[in-house]
This record gives structure tokens, C-alpha cells and sequence, in this order.
């Protein structure tokens, strides 16, 4: 098991643009299983969340609402700490960048790295997008003026600026990356990194003279016009938060065990955030762990389809600790995850209801009817020790899983128990037991089933801190680093006792819960709600009536240009003539399938009657019908030419 005696935890402080979303969720829910882990096997933890407050963006937006910077960043920040604590999150501190240490601890900061020579002044050309609150070298802007990282217009920007010497860290940012192959994770996230410093590094930008909500200028440097970038403001959180620059009692927390992070930021915490720590001459966190993304029910979310989702409205409707699990369960950590009800139903359904919950359920029944409730795990080795050996395996291999941010296998290997549980009962019938007069026998399988599913209580606990206390209680035990030493360090088996009869903790859920984003009053009134004709589903899919069907104008076209999209990997750009004046422009997401040459001349089938959307910079005006299966996508074409603008339906 562990060694480290502390653990420091951290989340990235949150943006104040908008109010938490299940991305952000998703991050602090990881930190906070973490945390609740470390905390349980005796490491003495620190775990840090917050906001991040300043910048270009927050002073438009506040101007937008007629507010001053400070009270809209104080209303996010609000929702953000109001939601963790909702949430029941076991965060030790909730930074703001706009708390006053904080401030203090990055003045001196810069004045370290000005002072070590890594910070000069000079003047600064270049396309910065005030949405990423970054600069892009024109090489890397898409159409020559796009983002490469939102696809917002950049502006062209000139003014005086103070430089950190990123280039002078490039070789010793290598050696780390080499030196510690875990320092980034996954380690596919790692590589990327590597080849973009690689590339070459160039000086940082990292003053403002053209807005002013931001952290000043060390008063000793007397340039009152500069505000720091926001992006030094804010990563330096994770040390101000330990009292760097001020009260540094906590600093020995330092370094981080974790960074949780999203993939949209890594460049700025495994370039950015190791130089500045090397010219501040502090120590490397350990790991900087970066997750995907969300989608829902397949499509990006946005506010203009929608479908953005609220994770206190999920977690209210179908349960915080079910919503937790759901999370960390459903996605390989560093891959994107989609959300769906469905996906989330079965989930509670059958791992939590089928595995967990029944198996208390049957734990509680056998013990009634057999031995009036009491339950003696003192013979389980004479009767059972492969089924224990198996399971031991299993929880021998969870916390490294933990710590290597591979938390959807830590939760797979603590279900094998589980399994070995119920195929135990199966397999050893108590009922038959019991007729045959083995009665030891037969309170030893109780013994083993109660004893498995305390440990996994245990180990679950971090991801369930609600309903494992719960099960922990009916078996006679809580949940604390006394309980971990025993059942899970030293592999004891739990104490007799008296089992405690408790409603199922899992209750079946027969109908979705949230109907268009909003809860149904109650799961009752949910699974009583009717089912109108028109949301009766074929093979998965809403029926929609004829009339809907002719909303939808599909015609035929055909390719009279076709070129890639610079910078992409699967785009292709297409001009289709449709019969209309002139050719519709058409994004397509084809070039792992169709080359530019392969689709000139060529007819398609295409939506014609779609909003405008824009890619890349590149607007397009329709979609291609194609067909995709494990064997790859192909076109949906004509069988025989036909005119462009042919109707198809």
C-alpha cells in the first residue's frame, strides 16, 4: 500500500464564464473519490477546488450585465461552491484568484522568476482569442485566423508585454517527461505533450496592458498599466493555496500527488505550470492526470441544441451516490464519456441494484430465516478459502489502480468480489445446507458473503461516501481507517454480529426520470407518467409521423470540388452543385474513408434544409448521407445519375 504520508489533491479552479457543468462534475468528483481515499487510509490529505476569477472575458462579461467584475465573479464562484457543498464534496479549501493571499503569494512569484531572470519586458504581436485568454502563433490558426482550440475569430494584438522564458526551459521540461513516465496521464496525453515541446518553445507572454481586471505588478517593478496573464494568475493557485508568499505553514503538502485536470488545458499545466515551478525552484507534482469529455446521447452539448446537463438535476433525480458511480464507472479515464439515461438506468439497475444491492438483500433474508439475523464469519476459512483468495486478489489491486487514474478497472476489479459473492450462494445453496444439517457451513457462506461485502464497502466508500456508511451499518461496522486496517490491509474477516434489516438501496427504475433536461416531480410519478404514440420507440428510435418526415429535404448533388481541410484529420470541403444558382460549400467528416480525388464527380445524397453550421472557420450548408458499421463508412449514392437537386424521398 501507499508509503507518502501526505496527499495534496487538487482540481483546476474553475472558470467563472458560467455556472458548473457535468464536466466539472466529473473532474471534482474524481478529486473528491481521491481524497476520501487518502483520508481513509491514514494519509494526511489535502484537497483544494476553487474558481478562477480574472481576465479579459470576466470584465466583458460583467460589463455585458451591467455589473462590476467583482460582483459577477463573486455570483459563479457562489454556484460553483454552492453545487460542491450540495454535493457533499470534502474539499479542505475553496480558492478564489481573487482572494488577497492568493494575489500576494502570485506578486511574489513573479517577482522570484523576474528576479532569477526569466521574466523581460518587450513588445507582443500576435492573434490572441479572448475566449482561450491565449495568444497562437499564425501557424496554428485555423483558415489563418480561427482558434485552433474553440474556433472563435482571433484578434490581432500588439502591446507591451512582459516575457517568462518558456524556451529556456524546453530541455529541462524533456528530461522531466523522460525521467518520469507517469508524470502525465494517461500516457497517450503525455506523448502529445512531448512532440509539442519538441517543436520548440517559444518566450510567454505573461502581462495585459488593454484590460485591467487582474492581478498587478509587483509594486517593487512601479508598472502600474500591466496585469498579469490570467493563466499565471491562476495556475500559481496550487501553491498560494498552501500558503506560498504568505503564511506558508502548509507548503509541506507540496508537491501535488494529483492534478485533475481536462484534456481542453493541458498544455498550460504540463508546459506552462512545470517551468514556472522549475524557475520558482519547487519541486514537480507527481502526476497531472488529464480526462475527456462529455457528450450527451452522442451529440457535443451546447446551450443553443439545449442539451446541456445540469448534474445537481441528475444527481437529485436518480441519486448522488448512483450519479458518482455512473461517472467514474461508465469511462476510461482520458477518453471522452457520453451521457445518456439509459446508460445511467442500466448502470443502477444492474451493477448497483443486481450485484449490490441484491446481494445485501439476500445476505439479510438467509440470515433471518436461519439464524434469526446473527451472522459468525469465524469458519469462513475452513469452508471457503478459494472463494476468499480470489477475492484478496482482487483487492490487492485496486489502490494502484486508483492513483494511476484507472478508476473504471478499480471499480471492475472491486465488482469480481461481488460476483464471486453470488456465485458462491449459487453454488453452496444455504437452503440445501441447511436440510443436510451442515448449519456451520451454512452460517460460514454467511460469514464469507457478509465479510465481501464489507470489504467492498470499504474500498467503495470513496466513490459512494452515502450509501456504503449505509451497508456498513446493517453489517455492524463503520467505515474508517480502523476498518480499512483490518479488512483490507491486515485481510481480516468481519466480527460476528447481528444484521441490521434496511430497505433496498437500489430500487429498480423502469422509465427515464428527466424528461427534456428537468426532473419529473418524483420517480413515481415518472414511472406512472403515459407514453404519448409519438415517443414509442422502434429498435431504440423515436417514431416520428409522416409529416415530420417531410420536414427533412433530401436531395441529390454532385461533388464539383473537393479539397482538405488544412489542419484536419477527418474533414473534407466540398462544393456540391444541388441544382441552385451556385454550388452549396459542405464540411464533411469523411477523410478517413474518402480522399478529395476519390469524391470529384461523384454524386451524393445530402440534407439540404439544415441550419448553417460552421467547422474549422469553414461554414457549411448541408450533410451527407453515409453508412457506417465496424467495416467503415460509405456513401449513400444514387443508384443511376441524376440530375443535381433530384428530390429524394
Amino acid at each position: 500500500m501507499s508509503s507518502c504520508h501526505k496527499a495534496y489533491i487538487t482540481t483546476p479552479i474553475y472558470y467563472v464564464n458560467d455556472i458548473a457543468h457535468i464536466g466539472h462534475a466529473y473532474t471534482t468528483i474524481i478529486a473528491d473519490t481521491l481524497a476520501r481515499y487518502s483520508r481513509m487510509i491514514g494519509l494526511d490529505t489535502f484537497f483544494l477546488t476553487g474558481t478562477d476569477e480574472h481576465g479579459q472575458k470576466i470584465e466583458e462579461s460583467a460589463k455585458a450585465r451591467g455589473k462590476s467584475p467583482q460582483e459577477y465573479a463573486d455570483e459563479i464562484s457562489a454556484t460553483f461552491k454552492n453545487l460542491w457543498d450540495d454535493f457533499g464534496i470534502s474539499y479542505d479549501k475553496f480558492i478564489r484568484t481573487t482572494d488577497v493571499d492568493h494575489m500576494k503569494g502570485v506578486q511574489k512569484a513573479f517577482k522570484v522568476m523576474y528576479d532569477n531572470g526569466d521574466i523581460y519586458k518587450d513588445v507582443y504581436k500576435g492573434h490572441y482569442c479572448i475566449s482561450c485568454e491565449t495568444f497562437f502563433p499564425e501557424i496554428q490558426l485555423v483558415d489563418g485566423e480561427f482558434c485552433p482550440e474553440c474556433g472563435k475569430p482571433t484578434t490581432v494584438v500588439e502591446e507591451e508585454s512582459y516575457f517568462f522564458k518558456l524556451s529556456k526551459y524546453q530541455d529541462r521540461l524533456l528530461a522531466w517527461y523522460d525521467a518520469h513516465p507517469e508524470c502525465i496521464l494517461p500516457r497517450s496525453k503525455r506523448n502529445e505533450v512531448i512532440r509539442f515541446v519538441e517543436g520548440g518553445l517559444e518566450d510567454l507572454s505573461i502581462t495585459r496592458t488593454s484590460f485591467d481586471w487582474g492581478v498587478k505588478l509587483p509594486a517593487e517593478l512601479n508598472d502600474p498599466k500591466h496585469v498579469m496573464y490570467v493563466w499565471l494568475d491562476a495556475l500559481m493557485n496550487y501553491v498560494t493555496a498552501l500558503g506560498y508568499g504568505t503564511d506558508e505553514a502548509k507548503m509541506d503538502f507540496w508537491p501535488a500527488r494529483v492534478h485533475l485536470i481536462g484534456k481542453d488545458i493541458l498544455r498550460f499545466h504540463a508546459i506552462y505550470w512545470p517551468a514556472f515551478l522549475m524557475s520558482l525552484g519547487l519541486e514537480m507534482p507527481k502526476h497531472i492526470a488529464a480526462h475527456g469529455w462529455w457528450t450527451r446521447d452522442g451529440e457535443k452539448m451546447s446551450k443553443s441544441k439545449g442539451n446541456v446537463i445540469n448534474p445537481k438535476e441528475v444527481a437529485d433525480a436518480y441519486g448522488l451516490d448512483n450519479f458518482r458511480y455512473f461517472m467514474l464507472r461508465e469511462v476510461p479515464f482520458g477518453g471522452d464519456g457520453d451521457f445518456s439515461q439509459k446508460a445511467l438506468i442500466d448502470r443502477i439497475n444492474s451493477d448497483l441494484g443486481n450485484d449490490l444491492g441484491n446481494l445485501l438483500n439476500r445476505l439479510i433474508g438467509m440470515s433471518g430465516k436461519y439464524f434469526e439475523g446473527r451472522v459468525d464469519a469465524s469458519n469462513v476459512t475452513k469452508y471457503y478459502q478459494t472463494e476468499l483468495d480470489e477475492v484478496e486478489a482482487s483487492l490487492d489491486k485496486l489502490e494502484p489502480l486508483l492513483f494511476e487514474m484507472q478508476i473504471h478497472r478499480y471499480l471492475e476489479e472491486l465488482w469480481r468480489p461481488l460476483t464471486v459473492a453470488n456465485k458462491a450462494i449459487d453454488k453452496y445453496q444455504p437452503w440445501t445446507l441447511m436440510k443436510e444439517g451442515k448449519e456451520e457451513e451454512a452460517m460460514a457462506l454467511n460469514g464469507l458473503i457478509a465479510t465481501i461485502l464489507a470489504k467492498v464497502s470499504v474500498m467503495l466508500y470513496p466513490v459512494m461516501p452515502q450509501v456504503c456508511p449505509k451497508i456498513a451499518s446493517a453489517l455492524g461496522f463503520t467505515i474508517d481507517n480502523a476498518s480499512w486496517e483490518k479488512l483490507i490491509k491486515n485481510k481480516r474477516l468481519i466480527e460476528a454480529f447481528t444484521i441490521e434489516k434496511i430497505p433496498p438501496l437500489f430500487p429498480r427504475i423502469e422509465e427515464p426520470l428527466l424528461e427534456q433536461g428537468k426532473p419529473a416531480d418524483t420517480k413515481e410519478e415518472a414511472k406512472k407518467a403515459p407514453v404519448k404514440k409519438e415517443e414509442k420507440k422502434e429498435e431504440g428510435v423515436a417514431l416520428i409521423g409522416i409529416d415530420q418526415f417531410f420536414q427533412t429535404s433530401l436531395k441529390v448533388g454532385t461533388v464539383v470540388k473537393a479539397e482538405e481541410v488544412p489542419k484536419s484529420k477527418k474533414l473534407l470541403l466540398l462544393q456540391v452543385d444541388l441544382g441552385e444558382e451556385k454550388p452549396r460549400q459542405i464540411v464533411a467528416g469523411i477523410k478517413e474513408w474518402y480522399s478529395a480525388d476519390d469524391m470529384l464527380d461523384t454524386q451524393v445524397c445530402v440534407v439540404a434544409n439544415l441550419k448553417p453550421a460552421k467547422l474549422m472557420g469553414y461554414t457549411s450548408e448541408g450533410m451527407l448521407l453515409a453508412a457506417k458499421d465496424e467495416d467503415g463508412l460509405c456513401m449513400i449514392r444514387p443508384e443511376k445519375p441524376k440530375k443535381p437537386g433530384t428530390p429524394i424521398g
